[in-house]
């Protein structure tokens, strides 16, 4: 029963991830890692926000642009996830978790800067509050969803939508799936050909 019980949810995860292979998958990678990439060579930032297990691949894909992915003698790429734990704490505390993100946002985002956010509802209103306060900056936005895409759908200028699963594990993991691939890409555009990192 345990042994059929994995290989279903085996089954289920390798069925999903190939939803990228999808065209507007596919478009959504390439523009992204180009909007990476240019990111970079404008010398701007790219900040990162997400809610539970979204926030925890925030940090994973701002310390694979600021350290390494897979080229081990490219240049740092300038990310901040915004998981700081007093500021969110203070914001929190004191005007209330609706504004964690958007309070970074202000302070740490400028003109041309990237924002991404991963949710896979689409529903988090301190997301929705962050991606209103880039648009105010003239801040690039990106929205990795899920589901409907909820509340976030079209509100940013590059968003890819997960749909057709109901539970945010399988969601999260071709998130970051598609956040591998988009960092690989502007590494090999940064720097071809790199030394590998071989190990981890």
């Amino acid at each position: 029963m345990l042994e059929e019980q994995i290989l279903n949810s085996v089954k289920e995860a390798i069925s999903i991830q190939h939803y990228l292979e999808k065209k507007e998958s596919l478009d959504f990678i390439g523009t992204l890692a180009k909007w990476l990439f240019d990111c970079y060579e404008n010398q701007k930032k790219v900040l990162i926000a997400g809610n539970g297990g979204s926030l925890c691949d925030a940090d994973h894909f701002a310390e694979e642009l600021t350290g390494f992915f897979r080229q081990r003698s490219r240049p740092a790429i300038a990310a901040i996830s915004l998981s700081q734990p007093a500021h969110m704490s203070c914001v929190a505390n004191d005007i209330g978790f609706d504004f964690v993100f958007s309070r970074a946002v202000e302070a740490l985002g400028r003109h041309e800067d990237i924002l991404v956010v991963l949710t896979t509802s689409g529903n988090s209103n301190n997301l929705i509050q962050a991606i209103e306060s880039a648009k105010k900056l003239g801040i690039k936005t990106v929205a990795f969803l899920g589901k409907d895409g909820g509340k976030l759908k079209g509100m940013c200028d590059l968003e890819w939508i997960v749909p057709g699963f109901g539970f945010s594990d399988r969601i999260q993991e071709v998130h970051m799936s598609a956040i591998h691939i988009a960092i690989e890409a502007v590494e090999n555009m940064i720097c071809t050909p790199c030394l590998s990192v071989t190990s981890r």
